[in-house]
């Protein structure tokens, strides 16, 4: 049993109830308006509160910005790493990994398409995320590291093409960032963590694609166009997606 110094007080509970009731209705607004056009003022009208009781919570229009993105980059963390935790879980290959992990990815996003927006999106004008936002959109980079370091430890990274100059291609915090989190990324060099940038646009670019229209009259099966575009970009970056078993038929069927 919690210890009664350790419970939340009424007024603690008082507040987070309304900070989950304020994110609700700026998610709402978020969906209506945009987030070019969010307010602080539409958002306690909306909640039924006078403008200078929501600055009580917070300080700014910014301030709410920043609590939305970090929340959304939570969200899309927190699904690409259960994906890819159940798929490791489950035996499967790093390539069959990464393509699982992009699924989850895709997923979230045509649920939250307006989550998908306000972080992946049309910058909004003035706003400058904080470091606060640093950690929570790590997540998904901590998958892509994740993955890279299975295959290389596995043998399996096997890149396509050419070799490449890998300096000033990313900055050197990539790595960094990598073998921090996880000491075992030490097998990775500059070139792979190069490739950590094509996995990552993969994701962004191939859902911003079919979310905005792109892909109208184009994908016959988006699902399907999807996997395509996450195993033909993996196959560059040494991951070796066989879309045959992941879809549970022949080749001479496709």
């Amino acid at each position: 049993m919690a210890d009664a110094t350790t419970r939340p007080t009424p007024r603690e509970r008082a507040r987070a109830e309304l900070m989950r009731d304020l994110l609700a209705a700026a998610r709402a607004r978020l969906a209506q308006d945009g987030p070019q056009q969010l307010s602080l003022r539409a958002v306690a009208r909306d909640l039924g509160l006078a403008s200078s009781a929501v600055y009580r919570y917070v300080e700014s229009r910014d301030a709410l910005l920043t609590l939305l993105v970090s929340q959304s980059y939570d969200a899309v963390g927190h699904a690409v790493e259960q994906a890819a935790a159940a798929s490791v879980a489950a035996g499967q290959a790093p390539a069959r990994t990464w393509l699982e992990a992009g699924r989850a990815f895709r997923a979230w996003a045509l649920g939250d398409p307006h989550g998908f927006e306000l972080i992946y999106g049309t910058p909004v004008p003035g706003y400058v995320a904080p470091p606060d936002t640093v950690t929570p959109a790590a997540r998904l980079w901590g998958v892509v590291v994740d993955v890279l370091v299975a295959a290389r430890e596995a043998g399996s990274l096997d890149p396509a093409g050419h070799a490449f100059p890998p300096a000033g291609v990313v900055t050197d915090d990539v790595l960094a960032f990598a073998v921090a989190r996880d000491p075992r990324a030490a097998v990775l060099d500059a070139a792979d963590a190069a490739r950590c940038l094509t996995m990552f646009a993969t994701l962004v670019g191939a859902v911003t694609s079919e979310l905005f229209g792109h892909l109208t009259g184009i994908a016959a099966d988006r699902a399907r166009a999807f996997d395509v575009v996450v195993a033909t970009a993996a196959a560059g970056v040494g991951l070796r997606i066989d879309l045959a078993e992941a879809w549970g038929e022949p080749v001479a069927a496709l």
